[in-house]
């Protein structure tokens, strides 16, 4: 099997070209210099908090500096967006994670429409493309066709699944797939779970019963609990991101779609406000285009003319 290609990547964003023109000729850091930046960073969907801190930093270092230097300017901004990244990364974080004590289970959650189960079955393929032994759960049994969803994708990867009928108790599928999972001795688990938004009581409720269910099998499970979020939608992502870490706690996130009209800016506003590391970034419908998540490469591309 084909490994993925993991080695680069691009995001599509103009976020850089407009520093680049609000800076260039003989210009002063004034306030109305700032407050256009800071529109830049809004419409780049970097949230307002990590926004005003940007703005701060950036005003401090360059007091009443006139002939503002773009070059000079840029590298600055990308010391201080990696190093907001990456105080939040998990310091030695790898993509196969300490299986020493198998299977590793994900629990991958997340609204309908984030491209979650699509985000499964490219994970899948990146763990069978490294040799490990992989099952999936078909724990999404409330949206008609995830189960047959997940199914193809099975058979795409040629990995293992367990599944039950439309309308069947999440929280048995998840307990049979972690069951499974230990007797046919896999390496990796990847529970698929119906979509949720905050205001989904009941579907919130039912995630941690299946959290609960999993960690009956397994004391130490689930080992990760991953987040998908389109990039797309923005800030709105900001908002969700807090909504599943208030009712579920998060431990890793999954951002995909960044390769269409995606400005990618919302990365570093959930990095920087909820201290959640991002772990994979989706940046194309292919399979091999779920990408682990590079800090140089993303602010690189967040940068590209």
């Amino acid at each position: 099997m084909k490994r993925p290609k993991s080695d680069s990547y691009s995001l599509v964003t103009n976020f850089w070209c407009g520093v680049r023109n609000l800076f260039s000729g003989k210009k002063i850091l004034d306030s109305q210099v700032l407050d256009n930046f800071e529109e830049l960073l809004i419409e780049a969907d970097v949230g307002i908090d990590t926004t005003e801190l940007l703005i701060e930093k950036l005003s401090n270092k360059f007091p009443k500096i006139h002939n503002t230097d773009p070059k000079e300017l840029s590298e600055y901004l990308k010391k201080e967006i990696t190093e907001l990244i990456e105080a939040n990364q998990l310091p030695g974080s790898t993509e196969i994670e300490n299986t020493a004590s198998k299977p590793y289970v994900t629990l991958v959650v997340g609204v309908n429409g984030s491209g979650k189960t699509t985000t499964i079955g490219k994970l899948a393929y990146r763990y069978k493309s490294l040799g490990k032994k992989v099952l999936l759960g078909a724990g999404d049994t409330f949206r008609s066709g995830a189960i047959e969803q997940l199914s193809i994708w099975s058979e795409r990867v040629n990995c293992r699944i367990v599944k039950q009928q439309i309308g069947s108790d999440p929280a048995a599928v998840a307990y049979d797939t972690v069951q499974s999972a230990l007797s046919k001795g896999d390496d990796f688990v990847l529970i698929d779970t119906a979509g949720r938004m905050a205001n989904h009581n009941h579907l919130m409720q039912e995630l941690k019963k299946i959290k609960r269910t999993i960690g009956k099998v397994i004391p130490a499970a689930p080992n990760e609990v991953l987040l998908v979020m389109d990039g797309s939608t923005g800030q709105n992502a900001i908002v969700q991101a807090g909504d599943f870490i208030k009712h579920i706690g998060i431990t890793s996130l999954a951002i995909t779609k960044l390769d269409g009209t995606s400005k990618g800016g919302m990365l570093l506003g959930i990095s920087q406000k909820y201290g959640i590391p991002i772990k994979y970034i989706g940046v194309g419908e292919r399979i091999d285009e779920l990408l682990f998540f590079d800090t140089n490469k993303y602010v690189n591309s967040l940068f590209a003319s």
